[in-house]
């Protein structure tokens, strides 16, 4: 009887074993039915998101880390080139001549970006700003630099100087186009205060980025900026795509009169990048809040003044204050006027004499500049013998 409830347990068991097994099959010829899951949605890199009108960085997101731009370098060289035709040393109808190098290397010889630009023809800077701007032409690029510098070396070294003369301390070039070079990097805050400086600087120019096509020696192409026609708003401003860089993009709109600039890179695909560059404009408008404080001009305050021909001095906002932050932030921000004082005369009208900072918890503290609102200068000599006196009696 104990062997029969042995063997009984035994046999049991099997039939579990067979039974799991058999599941298990069922289970894996499920699954090979079954389609995979979608892979999760790709998440940009190096984000950063700035308010136009003040060049706040309303995000950063490992914004600081120099990264390769690809196209995305562009920028610096139309810079350049529109800080030429400024200066009057070329024209829009100054013609350069397309060299072999141009032509072999970044041109119709090549798997890069190019116009279509034929060997040893001449072309109008007209022509190649917009090639470089609206298709990303690395041709166009390079003609601008041979004609400007001589070299696209020598450009180069023009492009790396008027960085750090703007104060993108993580910028360094190696090419005008953006091709993968190991030393070729920029931050995404520093591609930002790039895009805001030529928006802001050359107005009369900018709307080039927002063209959607470029027709040139019979060959039209297609403006790649995803936003475009698609986001509202959107005017701007440029892609960029290597094997180093991934799929990135600066990107920029208006809406309701404010300004918003996007910048990210490190995706795997073009289709990813499009939806990020929605999704993060979306969020660059709606989940920011702006309010403006005071008008440039407005009065603010008042500072005390020591030995003075008036005691006190109004300070007036020297800029608009806008006060940039997260929804929701907004109600636990504090603001108050901080200055070394009492103020010592001769005070000048206009002059920088104190700030009005504002900060609050989950709030980077911002600091405005406010302005004396007329000259002050010392007071006679009675009157400041007579605070002498006080200060000796009776202390400050």
């Amino acid at each position: 009887m104990t062997l029969q409830r042995k063997f009984g347990a035994i046999a049991l068991a099997a039939l579990l074993v067979v039974a799991a097994a058999t599941d298990a099959d069922a289970q894996r010829r499920r699954a090979r039915r079954a389609p995979a899951p979608p892979p999760p949605p790709a998440v940009a890199q190096h984000v950063t998101i700035m308010d136009g009108a003040s060049g706040a960085i309303l995000q950063c997101t490992d914004c600081d880390t120099p990264v390769p731009p690809a196209s995305m370098a562009k920028l610096m060289t139309v810079l350049v080139v529109l800080e030429q035709l400024r200066a009057r040393r070329i024209t829009m109808d100054t013609r350069f001549r397309v060299s072999e190098y141009a032509w072999r290397e970044h041109g119709a010889m090549s798997s890069g970006s190019h116009m279509f630009l034929p060997i040893n023809s001449e072309v109008a800077v007209r022509d190649l700003i917009q090639g470089a701007v609206i298709v990303s032409a690395n041709d166009a690029c390079v003609v601008l630099a041979e004609g400007i510098a001589g070299s696209e070396e020598a450009f180069v070294g023009m492009m790396n100087r008027r960085a750090q003369e703007l104060g993108l301390r993580s910028a360094h070039f190696r090419n005008a186009t953006g091709v993968d070079d190991p030393e070729q990097r920029i931050s995404s805050a520093d591609l930002a205060r790039l895009t805001r400086h030529i928006i802001t600087t050359y107005p009369e120019f900018y709307p080039v980025y927002s063209r959607r096509q470029f027709t040139f020696n019979n060959h039209t192409q297609m403006n790649r900026n995803p936003l475009l026609g698609a986001y509202p708003g959107a005017d701007g401003v440029k892609t960029g795509h290597t094997d180093d860089s991934g799929y990135g993009l600066v990107g920029s709109a208006v809406q309701n009169g404010e300004r918003r600039i996007i910048v990210f890179n490190g995706l795997p695909t073009m289709a990813a990048r499009n939806s990020e560059a929605q999704r993060l404009m979306r969020s660059a408008f709606n989940d920011f809040a702006i309010s403006r404080v005071a008008a440039a001009g407005d009065a603010v305050g008042e500072a005390e003044i020591r030995l003075g021909s008036r005691r006190t001095v109004q300070l007036l906002a020297k800029d608009d204050i806008r006060i940039l932050s997260q929804r929701g932030v907004r109600e636990g921000l504090t603001a108050h006027i901080v200055y070394d004082g009492p103020l010592r005369p001769p005070i000048a009208q206009g002059q920088v004499v104190a700030h009005l900072v504002v900060e609050g918890p989950n709030f980077e503290t911002q600091r405005f500049d406010l302005v004396a609102a007329r000259k002050v200068g010392r007071a006679n000599w009675f009157s400041r013998a007579f605070e002498g006196l006080r200060l000796t009696l009776f202390g400050p």
